[in-house]
């Protein structure tokens, strides 16, 4: 039974669906006003990898990312840039999609815009003044939060500390905490007709009317960032129940935010503080990787890391936990992807056939069955691996504890090649064997959305390739000095290696080597 933690309710509860076999999930996405980051990458790929583990498990998932592609930052920008908001939006949207693409960020159901619904947003807000929950005053429309009792239900605060200033239209709020549902258009802005004058929608707003629209009154899962659950996420469900008079999401999961890490310190400066804990909002926003604090672009660090590896460093730790970023922490990452790289190509070795070409059970019900034929020592070891990690799983998505379980079922598929020699002697029984444990990992790791396909090496520059030569040479060195029983030196060229972070694998092929 999976387990959610459910920010509503600050508690894990079993997942039940509303409609068996049926979810809906929502992930509040970009305001397309720049390039997207690392930080925009968190969502996505935390709320796929939910889909995937929900699809393994049975149910029908439609899972949408909206694009909010009108709003004060987009105006803003597109003047700068001498350019219509309409197509700046194109352009970041081009971009954040072809981003998480690289992340293998492709279970999403659909990217509505804002601009799209606009035409259902404008009768959401006349049911809401009409049933006395929002008011218009010239031109503008706003939610009067004193006229819903629940209102704080989901960030637990009184209303008294929601009440902020007010902003510059504060004069026209009957409360101080009231929000726009409907802005009047400034002179230059673009702007669409309504009852209430021509403007464009609040920001909230949009949220309520997608979701509604695409997933119905009531639906299972909405997800974003801590930073999001108040004040937008609590005004989403002040307008969405008013307006329904139903319950507004079933499941409410917020994740951790991407932070500068406390070791490399912090972005554009010197360490400041320590690592934010889970749940801490505070402390999260303190450090939080943003445009405004000078992110660079998504794309800049694709040049440096593979999309598998920066998927990998998201999913290891705990969604709700923050995400301690630095280059130093992903290439951390990037060494322990090797062990399973470098088991994939042991493996065609032994086998005959690449590990991204077995077949596997692509759900939860199939798996159960093929681990049902599987026997022996090392087949229920590996099955004790796979039991390990579907109960992280089970347990509020825990892909940090489930990647842990990933690397002790490779040490023991390799223990498995060591201790029957299969790259000496392929046995046939051995090696089929193997493969059957093999498949185990591979329908694991697809849970994850990692590994599946074989990773392209880009060709090496002229200084990987000089790296490569010399270490061909060294390791013909070593190979000559123990011929001629000249232990010492060739001790000494393997210790002078790992001092320099490179380690020396001898194998019946041959000796490899990997930072």
């Amino acid at each position: 039974m999976i387990q959610v933690y459910n920010t509503l309710s600050k508690s894990k509860e079993a997942f039940q669906s509303l409609v068996p076999g049926k979810v809906g999930m929502y992930l509040c996405g970009p305001t397309v006003y720049k390039p997207s980051h690392i930080g925009h990458m968190v969502g996505p790929v935390i709320f796929d990898t939910v889909k995937r583990y929900l699809v393994y498990n049975g149910y029908d998932v439609t899972f949408i990312i909206n694009i909010t592609d009108v709003d004060d930052k987009l105006i803003k920008e597109s003047n700068a840039r001498g350019m219509t908001m309409p197509a700046l939006a194109e352009e970041m949207i081009a971009d954040y999609q072809a981003n998480i693409g690289e992340l293998g960020v492709d279970t999403v159901s659909a990217f509505p815009r804002a601009t799209e619904h606009i035409v259902n947003m404008i009768p959401f807000i006349q049911t809401l003044i009409d049933k006395g929950y929002a008011y218009a005053a010239d031109g503008d429309v706003y939610f009067d939060v004193a006229k819903f009792p629940e209102y704080g239900k989901l960030s637990h605060r009184t209303l008294e500390q929601m009440q902020g200033e007010g902003g510059t239209t504060a004069g026209q709020k009957r409360n101080l905490a009231d929000f726009a549902l409907w802005k009047a258009a400034k002179p230059g802005e673009p702007s669409w007709e309504s009852p209430w004058g021509p403007g464009r929608p609040g920001w909230h707003i949009e949220c309520s009317v997608m979701c509604r629209q695409l997933l119905g009154d009531t639906f299972e899962i909405h997800g974003g960032g801590l930073d999001l659950m108040f004040p937008h996420h609590e005004n989403e469900i002040a307008q969405s129940e008013c307006c329904t008079g139903k319950p507004y999401v079933k499941y409410w999961m917020h994740n951790g935010l991407m932070q500068a890490s406390s070791e490399i310190g912090k972005v554009g400066g010197r360490k400041t503080r320590e690592v934010a804990a889970e749940g801490d909002l505070a402390s999260q926003e303190s450090g939080k990787i943003s445009k405004s604090k000078g992110a660079s672009a998504f794309k800049e660090m694709l040049q440096k890391f593979r999309g598998e590896t920066i998927r990998f460093f998201v999913l290891s730790t705990h969604y709700r936990r923050p995400i301690d970023f630095s280059d130093e922490r992903i290439r951390q990452i990037e060494t322990g992807l090797e062990t399973f790289y470098r088991f994939f190509k042991r493996f065609q070795r032994v086998a005959g056939e690449s590990f991204y070409q077995l077949d596997f059970a692509q759900d939860r019900k199939a798996g159960d069955s093929f681990a049902a034929t599987l026997s022996g020592p090392f087949l229920e070891s590996v099955l004790d691996s796979r039991r390990k990690f579907l109960e992280s799983m089970d347990d509020d998505f825990n892909t940090g504890g489930a990647i842990g379980e990933l690397f002790e079922l490779v040490r023991k598929l390799n223990r498995f090649i060591e201790e029957n020699k299969l790259e000496t002697v392929a046995a046939a029984p051995e090696v089929e064997t193997l493969k059957n444990g093999c498949r185990v990992l591979r329908e694991l790791a697809a849970i994850l959305g990692i590994f599946r396909k074989e990773i392209v090496r880009e060709e090496a520059t002229s200084e990987e390739s000089l790296v490569s030569e010399l270490m061909t040479l060294l390791i013909t060195l070593r190979a000559n000095a123990k011929k001629a029983k000249d232990f010492a030196t060739a001790d000494q060229i393997r210790s002078g290696l790992k001092d320099l972070g490179i380690t020396l694998e001898d194998r019946p092929g041959g000796t490899e080597w990997h930072r």
